[in-house]
């Protein structure tokens, strides 16, 4: 039997010049890294998903997007018509974190039903009601992204998961990183041959992880081999960061190649790729049986 889904990650944007300290703990004056902007496509058994939307580039989206040095951005129209692909056909969408760049481009997915954490939720909107002295938290939040995010729940398109999900599509489980990146992170494990527990499955990591070296760093330094080291950003406490990456890599069975994050500008090196007319990368993670590949 084959794969039940096919999964790409979709490069939208990237910021050429990104602080390495931000993207691995610890790592100050090390220089910059490029940090690609982008989503997940998933088709297959009878579904289009997608795993986190990217930014809308206006009012405070193209704020935020100046202000963290975005480039290229391109819309999901355009992205994900490389792969033959619709925003209006995306029936569900899983929002990994509320951060602006995975979170503002709700409105061009008219027909999904969307998944977050409640906790996710319900404490931004209690970060925004913070003093402005307490601002720093709200460093990659558009606000705005938070009430189209509640007007979903208006219009009946919202799902607000507390904790772990089994199944929300057959094989797909979401599960809940509290107080890590972000107040409620979570990270969707797709199960490829739909079993429990599965020998074929890819854990799509959000911000949990943003390089392969948030998972295999060099512990020469205390004495060992490799370990985890986590990401700069973290609203809870890099603490929850590594026993989120422990239970995203105990998923696959330690491969760590099935944990994908998705700002690693090396999957291109560590998956079959192309390079599409906009100067943007889709990776092609795996192929369900009688896909097309995108990347040949």
């Amino acid at each position: 039997m084959g794969a039940d889904y096919s999964v790409w990650v979709l490069e939208y944007s990237y910021v050429t010049k990104y602080h390495k300290s931000g993207v691995i703990y610890g790592a100050h004056n090390q220089g910059y890294v490029k940090l690609p902007y982008c989503y997940v496509l998933i088709k297959g058994n009878g579904h289009t998903a997608m795993v986190d939307v990217g930014y809308n580039n206006k009012e405070y989206g193209a704020t935020l997007s100046n202000r963290f040095g975005v480039e290229n951005w391109h819309s999901p129209k355009d992205v994900l018509a490389e792969c033959g692909v619709k925003p209006e056909e995306v029936d569900t969408v899983f929002i990994t974190h509320a951060h602006f760049d995975h979170l503002g481009n709700i409105e061009d997915f008219p027909n999904a039903t969307f998944y977050i954490q409640e906790r996710e939720l319900s404490k931004w909107i209690w970060a925004m009601s913070l003093p402005d002295r307490m601002r720093w938290l709200m460093g990659a939040v558009d606000p705005a992204d938070i009430l189209r995010t509640v007007d979903l729940a208006r219009q009946g398109r919202l799902v607000a998961v507390d904790g772990d999900r089994e199944n929300v599509l057959p094989g797909i489980d979401l599960h809940a990183a509290f107080d890590s990146h972000t107040y409620g992170s979570q990270w969707v494990h797709v199960r490829n041959d739909g079993q429990q527990p599965s020998k074929d499955s890819w854990v799509l990591a959000g911000d949990l992880v943003y390089v392969f070296e948030n998972m295999e760093f060099d512990g020469s330094a205390v004495g060992i081999e490799k370990m985890y080291n986590p990401v700069g950003l973290a609203v809870g406490s890099q603490q929850n960061l590594l026993f989120a990456t422990e239970a995203m890599m105990k998923s696959v069975q330690y491969e760590m190649r099935r944990v994908i994050p998705v700002h690693e500008e090396r999957l291109r090196d560590t998956f079959p790729s192309r390079i599409t007319k906009n100067e943007l990368r889709i990776s092609e993670i795996c192929l369900a049986a009688g896909h097309q590949s995108m990347v040949k």
